[in-house]
């Protein structure tokens, strides 16, 4: 939460490391931050100008921040590709001393950070590559208030299951008040009953009623609703592990590092298999939404080519006409350019005339054939002369016509 102390734990464990001669590699994802009390070795404000965002976007200050980590999110692979370098070992100098730790101080606003998508991507691309653990702040003496400490119980389970990593809860400003009472919350159930009884009689948390009427009680439905709350996040307080830490006194750092070693060690165990699982069940929907589209390019391709074979193509010919074309080709293979002229078809005139020039000799040898049997019969003595005529005379009608 805005206020818990989240850039003064970051100096005091990075004090902690560096005096244990073990230098962390420290990212600061805080577009809106004046100064930090550590040098960053990454540093989001270093790339993007928070106040140029705002004013080139016409947005307030939250829409700044959350615009400002979506646009640092698109460049994760050269910040990887970094982290992986200070980290695993290489071979070309393998006498130098690798990061061990690496430090990411976030934004004060957690909406902005853990709901939006530049958050789910910079915490994937962490967790995709090296054991990853989330340490939420919290406010000590502001949490003394049942309302309050279940507020940050519930922003605690929320982000638990949103991430689905390791999370480690830092009760900071310990140097103030101390975090038992918390302990005692969170393991007792009796005992947050009865500080929200006492609470409810003072009228110190939605006591409208009673500030008003100075009876006391308070609301029955807030009372109603942490009791129910308390009682639902019991399991959850089982799988949490609670460190007490002062940034001012560095009480408790030794601590949290250690709580920070078993989560490592329960993210390889618990944390990682699932995370690969879930990276393959994405891989596997990328590719078959892949082969889908693939297939559905294809399919519109084939589709495309076949209209445009059938609209523009030329007619496939018929077997029998085939077999002739492919005589005629070789026909005209064996003989030459000769044949070319042979299977040119006339002109319609053309054809006429050749009709008319054989029907002419057709004609004159019918017209022969009955003159010599006339020339005979007049021998004969067959038929007069005037039969003679006018038969010749029909002919020729006949001929003319």
């Amino acid at each position: 939460m805005a206020g818990s102390g989240k850039t003064t734990f970051v100096q005091r464990i990075n004090s902690h490391l560096h005096s244990k001669r073990e230098p962390p590699y420290l990212m600061n994802l805080d577009p809106a931050v004046h100064s930090v009390p550590f040098d960053s070795n990454i540093d989001i404000r270093d790339s993007l100008n928070y106040k140029e965002v705002m004013r080139e976007y016409n947005l307030g200050p939250n829409g700044g921040i959350l615009t400002s980590l979506n646009i640092f999110a698109t460049k994760i692979d050269q910040v990887m590709n970094i982290l992986e370098k200070r980290t695993l070992p290489n071979p070309a100098t393998p006498n130098a001393k690798r990061i061990k730790n690496i430090i990411v101080d976030t934004p004060g606003q957690i909406e902005v950070f853990v709901w939006s998508a530049s958050g789910s991507i910079l915490l994937d691309s962490l967790a995709s590559s090296f054991p990853t653990v989330i340490a939420y702040i919290i406010d000590t003496p502001r949490t003394s208030s049942t309302s309050t400490f279940m507020s940050n119980m519930l922003y605690a389970c929320s982000i638990l299951y949103k991430t689905k990593l390791p999370m480690i809860l830092v009760f900071n400003k310990t140097d103030v008040k101390d975090a038992d009472f918390a302990k005692e919350w969170m393991t007792d159930f009796e005992s947050f009953q009865a500080a929200l009884k006492q609470e409810e009689e003072m009228g110190s948390f939605g006591g409208v009623e009673g500030a008003s009427t100075g009876l006391g009680g308070g609301s029955g439905y807030m009372g109603s609703l942490l009791n129910s709350m308390s009682l639902m996040l019991e399991e959850f307080y089982r799988h949490l592990c609670v460190v007490p830490v002062s940034s001012m006194t560095g009480k408790g750092v030794d601590e949290f590092f250690e709580a920070v070693a078993e989560k490592a060690s329960e993210f390889e165990k618990d944390y990682k298999p699932e995370l690969e699982k879930r990276r393959k069940d994405r891989q596997q929907e990328k590719e078959t939404k892949r082969g889908k589209e693939l297939g559905k390019l294809m399919e519109e391709m084939n589709v495309t080519n076949s209209r445009q074979n059938s609209s523009t193509g030329p007619a496939k010919p018929k077997a029998g006409r085939q077999k002739a074309l492919d005589t005629i080709s070789d026909t005209e293979d064996d003989l030459g350019s000769d044949v070319e002229a042979q299977l040119v078809e006339p002109d319609e005139d053309e054809s006429e005339d050749s009709e008319m020039d054989d029907e002419k000799p057709r004609q004159d040898g019918l017209e022969q054939r009955y003159r010599k049997a006339l020339a005979d019969d007049s021998k004969s003595n067959h038929g007069s002369a005037s039969e003679d005529n006018s038969f010749t005379r029909y002919l020729r009608a006949s001929q003319i016509g």
